[in-house]
């Protein structure tokens, strides 16, 4: 029988994300799923605040991290991959769709030769199927494109990391119209999840409270089911195709999407310094 996770979620208030270290409780051997590097976006500083909250929690649990895991290229926050991956002398990973998120942007951002869009940057890609273990937990990984073309939801058990795909049930799912997004696909892949089984607990990526209620890290199958506001039992995928492309299209872009992005398709790292010994990111002008 497959061990249970321990699992602890870390909320990054300002980007209203969920950072989650996993791990089994026999062996402490542990994965980190989407942390956070803070990022002030009016002066482009860095800030280390909320990956010592992570270090700090892998210590005191005396956890071995051996994996730092991706659900996609993330649009709204900074990955803290790479710095904890220097940290803690782990694996980083995300789905081999990476290689076509970096394609597109590598144009849009005139990356150049330079820039190796081939996912060299992570140490794994993984694709659909894929296993890989845990001390004595198996980890299974499926693709579950729609809102980008690597989007992967991690399973352990009953346990699933399901990134952007789905938020909590009141708040419904992902939007579907940064370049790779696709409606259908998302419907498919939301299904795929749906499968898992009512109670498997699904691990959000993000929580945008309404007032008065904390932000949950955490619903189960059986919750989204009967109540997520997007695609609960009965759905047609017509018409959540309808809906979420009518809705995408009054969504403005999210605040950090262009820094996001430059350092997310280089597993979190920062563009090399210039001759002055500082790095810049770009902003493309009319062009998103």
């Amino acid at each position: 029988m497959n061990p249970v996770p321990e699992i602890r979620s870390l909320y990054h208030q300002s980007t209203h994300t969920w950072s989650h270290v996993a791990w089994e409780p026999g062996s402490l051997r542990a994965l980190i799923v989407d942390p956070v590097l803070d990022y002030d976006a009016p002066s482009g500083r860095t800030g280390h605040d909320f990956l010592e909250s992570l270090v700090g929690l892998v210590e005191s649990e005396s956890l071995k991290v051996e994996w730092i895991l991706e659900t996609h290229a993330h649009a709204d926050h900074l990955t803290a991959g790479a710095r904890l991956k220097d940290r803690l002398g782990c694996q980083l990973a995300i789905g081999a769709g990476i290689r076509a998120v970096q394609s597109h942007f590598c144009n849009v951002f005139n990356l150049g030769d330079g820039f190796a869009a081939d996912g060299s940057q992570f140490d794994r890609l993984f694709e659909d199927g894929d296993r890989f273990s845990l001390g004595g937990m198996e980890v299974r990984v499926m693709h579950t494109p729609g809102h980008t073309d690597d989007s992967v939801t991690y399973v352990l058990g009953d346990v699933a990391f399901i990134g952007d795909t789905l938020f909590t049930p009141e708040y419904g799912t992902a939007r579907c119209d940064f370049p790779g997004g696709d409606a259908r696909r998302l419907f498919r892949s939301i299904q795929q999840i749906f499968a898992l089984g009512s109670a498997t607990r699904l691990f959000l990526c993000h929580d945008y409270p309404p007032e008065g209620r904390p932000p949950r890290p955490m619903v189960t199958v059986a919750e989204q089911r009967a109540a997520n506001v997007h695609v609960r039992d009965g759905t047609s995928e017509d018409d959540f195709v309808e809906m979420r492309q009518r809705r995408d299209k009054s969504l403005a872009m999210p605040e950090l999407i262009l820094p996001s992005i430059q350092v997310n398709i280089r597993a979190g790292r920062f563009p090399d310094p210039e001759d002055n010994g500082v790095a810049y990111l770009k902003i493309p002008v009319d062009r998103m």
